[in-house]
Parts: structure tokens; C-alpha cells; sequence
């Protein structure tokens, strides 16, 4: 054996162990679900007078959903005199008029509401968080993002668990209002529920850190300003605060049965955006918190569970590296002294891509009991897309590894909530990145491997290796359709794109 059939076998081995340690903590997930499943949390006690309850709608050029965000939140089942509604509004178009006078409405219907604008975006939604808790009046601050639509009922579910004086974070499950508008949405949907459902219901039931999503959840103040405050050297602040205050001692739980229904991005460059921002957040809060979690006085099994969880992206890098490693032919040819590599590829396939399938299956079984089992025909999809969703966000792991700045960009939002609607001609898109370039040349690639493994008679690898081309094709091509100046109609787009330099 050559001395680069050695390189090449020990980075496979390196590689696929990596994953592979990924895929088991998938399991730990699954087991830890079902074992606490009928654990469900309740309050300790119920408070006789509800306290006050800020609510903060942080936004940023929204007009196309923060008039529906307003109106549902009038229509919540609490008493009016026990709520102060901050409308955060960052916004440089139309968006600014329609929050003032959709604020002017609240305040006329006997609400305390007040708008607050700010211009330079200091800290992004962070610093919007920050600014508002500065005049906030409430104990409590329930936080709502633009395309979030919260059910009257939603502070009643959640406000009796803060008579626990321990308890600092309460986090519902986000729902889908237009999860089967596309297969990209239903796929995203798939990907969420899993988060949502099997990882945050176990690590919470469990006893583990979990991570407050942004949104659709409430805070005690006082757990904030302990915690050090919105901090905004991320790209996830939420993840960043939920940390430094777990590691003060506050405990949070998340409750898989209250559902905030949410407005899934409809766009490939919408999704990809959005997917970079968290990825590369997680990474830098990563860096940021890694070694005080290692340094605080949490037992042994929290700091483990939650170097994974911090550390879950850089599986992204390892799947970059298996794409070049298992090319047919680069090493799997070779005789490597009387066995060959596929012997690893049994186990492997287990602890990666079936551990993904029990882990969306059991998250599926879960959200929708009567008909999970149709889920399974999206598994390939949902499999491919995660692949080809690797460049985007190895892109991010790097830059995040590498201390490069870089916006707050937000997720362009259509008010898309069925089959039907239309989003091309709305204000807003996702900015674009070169990314898609290196997602054809890998599309290439994969396809190439695919007539490879059939010419070398390695029928195992052609279902992977189509796989992962699908993947890269799917991702590449759905920026390039939409990044068109005309859409298929022949219509024109009329877009305000959303980058970094216009975020």
C-alpha cells in the first residue's frame, strides 16, 4: 500500500468517525425523547393576579407580515392593563409607516403600545432587544418575530411556569403556516420539527442546556439582566443568552405542545441565507462559550451534551471532506492489505444516514401521529438537501473559525401561508452568494461519480453518489431560477435585495 493510500485511508477513517459521532448523538436524542416523553412539564403553581408582560416585536423591513404580527397580537387572551406591546421597528422602507400606525390602532383599542425606531442598527436585533428592555415595564418579556403568529391563548400556557423563581425561559414549538406550499418548505419543516420536537423536548425533560430559538418564547427580565444581557458580538444571540444564563444556574423548559405557527422562507436564497446566519452564529458562540461551560461548576454530563450541541456544525466541514474522500475510485479501489474500506461502510451507514431517518421519523411520528409514515418518501429529499446545503454552510463555519465579520441578515418574509401565493413579485429577496458556483462544480462531480461506481461495479455507492448529485443540483439550481431577472411567466421581478450592505 502507497504511502497515499495511507493519507487517504486514515482522513477516511478521521472523517467518517466524526460523522459517525454526529449520527450517535442523534440516537442519544431519539432514546432520550421517548424515555421522557410522557414527562411532560407543569407549572408548580398558578399566579391569582397575572403579572405584567412586555411584548417586544423586534422588526426590520417587514411590510409584508407585520400588520398580520399586530393583529394577532391584539388578539390575545390576556388582560389588556397587564400588557405593554414595543413595537422595535429598525426598519429604512414602507415598514416604518405601517408599524406606526398599526401601533396608533393598539393604542386606540386601549393598549399600552409604543413605537420605537432606531436608525442605525446598532447590535441588529440583539441591540433592538437591548434598546427596548431599556423602557420595558413588564417582569416577563415575550419575544415575536415578524412572520410568527402566536395563538390568543399562548401567555396562559406559558406565564404559570414562572412561579417557579428558578425558572428563567419558557420556549414554545414553532408550527408551519405554509409547510406544504413546496417541497423546499416541507422539507424545512421536516428540519425544524426535528430540532424542535426530539432535541429541545429531550434536552429539556433530560435535564440538558437548551437553547431559547429566537423566538416565540418568554423570558423573566431578571434572568436576562443577570445572564450580562443581549450581547451582539453573534450572529445568534438567542443561543449566546440562553447559555450564559443555563451556566448562572436559571433552568428553562420547553413546551413541545404549545405551537407558534411561522412563516417557513418559500426561496432557496432565502433558506441558504437563513441557514448560513445560524450556522455561523452557533459556531462563533461556539468559540465565545465553549471554555466557560468547560470552566463553570455544571456536572460532567451537561458540559458534554452541550459541546455537541455547540459543536454540531462542524459536521458540515466533515461532510465537505467525505465528498472529495469518496469519489469512486480515490481509495476505494485500492487493496489495503487484504480488506478493503467498505468494511467501515456498514456501521457508518448506520450511525449517519439511518440515525437521520429515526431521528425525522420519530420527530414525524411525533408532529403528525396519523400520518407520519407518509414522511418517509421526503426522507431522499430531505437526506440530498442536507447535503447540498453543505457548501453554504462549510462557507460559514469557516468564516466563523476564521473571526470575519460580517451583518445580521435578515430572512426576506412574503406572507406566504398556502398553495397559491405568489412571492416573486414581493418587495424583498435573499441577497446571493458565489456559493452555487462550487454547488455546480460538485453537481458535476457527483454525477461523474455516478457513472464511476456503475463503470467500477461499486453498486453500493450509486444510490449515495446520486444522492449527494441531487443535493448539489437541487441547491445550485434553485438560486440560479431564482436569481433570474424575469421569472418562467415572463413577468419581471421587483425586488429590494437583502444583504449586508442593505441590512
Amino acid at each position: 500500500m502507497s504511502g497515499a493510500d495511507y493519507v487517504w485511508l486514515i482522513s477516511y477513517v478521521f472523517v467518517v468517525l466524526g460523522l459517525s459521532a454526529f449520527g450517535i448523538h442523534r440516537y442519544a436524542m431519539v432514546y432520550l425523547f421517548l424515555k421522557n416523553s410522557r414527562r411532560k412539564p407543569e407549572p408548580s403553581g398558578h399566579f391569582d393576579d397575572l403579572p405584567l408582560v412586555t411584548i417586544q416585536l423586534p422588526v426590520f423591513n417587514e411590510q409584508h407580515v407585520v400588520a398580520r404580527l399586530v393583529d394577532a397580537v391584539a388578539r390575545l387572551d390576556y388582560p389588556r392593563h397587564r400588557l405593554q406591546i414595543q413595537m422595535l421597528d429598525d426598519s429604512t422602507d414602507e415598514t416604518v409607516d405601517i408599524s406606526r400606525g398599526k401601533v396608533a390602532e393598539l393604542v386606540a383599542a386601549g393598549f399600552d403600545a409604543e413605537f420605537i425606531h432606531r436608525t442605525d442598527r446598532t447590535g441588529y436585533k440583539a441591540g433592538a432587544l437591548e434598546n427596548g428592555l431599556l423602557s420595558a415595564k413588564g417582569d416577563y418579556i415575550f419575544i415575536l418575530d415578524a412572520d410568527f403568529i402566536p395563538p390568543p391563548e399562548i401567555l396562559h400556557r406559558m406565564i404559570h411556569f414562572f412561579t417557579d423563581a428558578k425558572i428563567g425561559m419558557i420556549q414554545t414549538r414553532w408550527g408551519h403556516l405554509n409547510r406544504d406550499y413546496s417541497l423546499l418548505t416541507r422539507i424545512q419543516a421536516m428540519f425544524l420539527d426535528g430540532h424542535l420536537m426530539v432535541e429541545q423536548t429531550a434536552r429539556s425533560r433530560a435535564g440538558r442546556f437548551i437553547n431559547f430559538n429566537g423566538t416565540a418564547g418568554i423570558w423573566r427580565k431578571s434572568c436576562i439582566v443577570d445572564a450580562g444581557g443581549w450581547e451582539h458580538d453573534t450572529l445568534t444571540e438567542d443561543l449566546d443568552l440562553s447559555y450564559r444564563a443555563q451556566m448562572k444556574g436559571w433552568r428553562f423548559h420547553f413546551l413541545n405542545d404549545v405551537v407558534t405557527p411561522a412563516e417557513l422562507p418559500v426561496d432557496m436564497n432565502g433558506f441558504k441565507s437563513q441557514q448560513h446566519r445560524w450556522t455561523k452564529g452557533s459556531i462563533q458562540t461556539c468559540k465565545k462559550l465553549l471554555g466557560p461551560l468547560w470552566r463553570s461548576n455544571q456536572p460532567l454530563l451537561i458540559k458534554i451534551e452541550g459541546t455537541v450541541h455547540l459543536c454540531t456544525n462542524f459536521a458540515y466541514l466533515l461532510l465537505i471532506f467525505l465528498c472529495i474522500l469518496i469519489f469512486p475510485g480515490a481509495g476505494m479501489a485500492v487493496d489495503l492489505g487484504g480488506w478493503r474500506p467498505w468494511v467501515l461502510d456498514l456501521p457508518v451507514f448506520i450511525a449517519t444516514s439511518v440515525s437521520v431517518g429515526a431521528f425525522y421519523l420519530v420527530a414525524q411520528r411525533a408532529v403528525h401521529p396519523k400520518k407520519w409514515w407518509q414522511e418517509i418518501f421526503f426522507l431522499p429529499a430531505l437526506l440530498a438537501l442536507g447535503v447540498g446545503m453543505s457548501i453554504t454552510n462549510t462557507k460559514a463555519v469557516l468564516e466563523a473559525l476564521m473571526g470575519k465579520d460580517s451583518a445580521f441578515v435578515r430572512t426576506p418574509k412574503y406572507g406566504i401561508e398556502r398553495k397559491g401565493q405568489s412571492w416573486r413579485t414581493a418587495r424583498y429577496s435573499a441577497g446571493k452568494s458565489l456559493a452555487f458556483i462550487f454547488e455546480i462544480l460538485f453537481a458535476i462531480y457527483f454525477s461523474f461519480a455516478v457513472w464511476e461506481a456503475v463503470r467500477l461495479h461499486f453498486w453500493m455507492s450509486v444510490p449515495f453518489m446520486m444522492m449527494f448529485a441531487s443535493g448539489f443540483w437541487y441547491a445550485a439550481l434553485g438560486t440560479i431560477v431564482q436569481s433570474l431577472p424575469v421569472n418562467l411567466f415572463g413577468s419581471e421581478q421587483n425586488k429590494d435585495p437583502i444583504s449586508p450592505a442593505s441590512a
